[in-house]
């Protein structure tokens, strides 16, 4: 089992959309895989076309008053499936901050799971807190969406820096544009000089309507637009992350 994390220090840089496309990409290609939806939010949840069944349903698995195999719900989507959010995944942080062992929670959790799935992807919220912590310490890759702006790639700098501060494996981390305007030469620039450093993968996500249409259908960008240039490039993204982090 390989466990992704889809993260970023800010939010509205594709991080839902992003968790959604590749999970189905993987799933379509026979991977056995599941989204465990961490943000209060619930947005993969709503695109997957699933919601909590108990209160506080998020509170309880982080509690451990819930197993999580008993959180899994099928999707319409053959060898996926989603762990749901609710509001109370907003206590995340209050709960891990009282556990002992708190950074090893999502990964314990994730133990049992093991011989189930071939994939997990972790969507997370955004911000670095205790949840994060134990975030990027169960999942074998994080990977950073990042709009090629200059406050974008700073969030970028400030997670690697807080990987060496805290003694955690800065090799986790793996980079992609989103987002990207062609029309901006802003976003040419700052690609083409990371792209340089070889700090991102050479896939990128382009701004299209095609991707922010995922709200309006609740699915996936490969069910409604596949030959679409937008879902050409997750195709791009999911084979380059297939390579560098599953083969």
């Amino acid at each position: 089992m390989v466990t992704l994390a889809i993260y970023n220090l800010k939010g509205g840089v594709g991080k839902t959309a992003a968790s959604i496309n590749l999970a189905y990409l993987f799933a379509k290609e026979g991977y056995k895989t599941l989204v465990w939806d961490l943000d209060p939010q619930g947005s993969s949840s709503f695109y997957l076309g699933a919601s909590a069944t108990v209160k506080n349903e998020s509170r309880k698995l982080l509690n451990s008053e819930m197993e999580l195999a008993d959180a899994i719900q099928s999707t319409p989507y053959e060898n996926l499936d989603i762990i749901p959010a609710d509001i109370s995944a907003r206590h995340a942080d209050i709960l891990l901050n009282e556990m002992k062992q708190s950074r090893r929670k999502l990964l314990t959790l994730l133990a049992p799971l093991k011989k189930e799935y071939d994939i997990v992807i972790l969507d997370s919220p955004p911000g670095i807190s205790v949840l994060h912590d134990a975030v990027f310490i169960a999942a074998d890759w994080v990977l950073m969406p990042n709009i090629p702006t200059t406050l974008s790639i700073r969030s970028y700098e400030t997670v690697d820096g807080y990987f060496k501060e805290n003694d955690l494996d800065r090799g986790k981390i793996k980079c992609f544009f989103s987002m990207v305007d062609h029309r901006k030469n802003l976003h040419h620039e700052v690609m083409n000089a990371f792209y340089k450093d070889k700090f991102f993968l050479k896939s990128y996500i382009p701004y299209l309507s095609d991707v922010e249409k995922m709200g309006v259908h609740g699915a996936p960008l490969e069910t409604y637009a596949a030959s679409s240039y937008a879902a050409e490039c997750y195709r791009g993204l999911w084979k380059e992350i297939r390579k560098t982090c599953i083969e």
